[in-house]
């Protein structure tokens, strides 16, 4: 399992990278993707050290628990935090 979810990543990973070299205007693909890159690797790492953060004050249960309400927390608010994303169609009416 822990082989699909890592390869999973990987795709999604690959396919955001895309996605943000098409929505790029081409004088400043490689700063964004330099920007891009930081924030995608250090993410793991961020989050690894809350979880563990979290786990050490909470323990491993609730901390589970917080993160899977979280995690529901933020799908319900990002589509109100950015209209624009739930009423897009495809990639293009998002860009434009």
């Amino acid at each position: 399992m822990l082989f699909v979810l890592g390869a999973s990543d990987m795709v999604s990973v690959n396919i955001r990278a895309a996605l943000v070299q098409f929505a790029t205007p081409n004088e400043m693909r490689g700063r964004v993707s330099a920007v891009n890159m930081l924030f995608v690797g250090t993410s793991s790492e961020l989050g690894s050290f809350e979880s563990g953060l979290v786990a050490s004050l909470l323990g491993t249960v609730p901390a589970v628990a917080l993160g899977g309400i979280a995690t529901l927390f933020m799908v319900a608010l990002w589509p109100m935090v950015f209209p624009a994303l739930r009423k897009a169609n495809d990639f293009r009416s998002v860009t434009a």
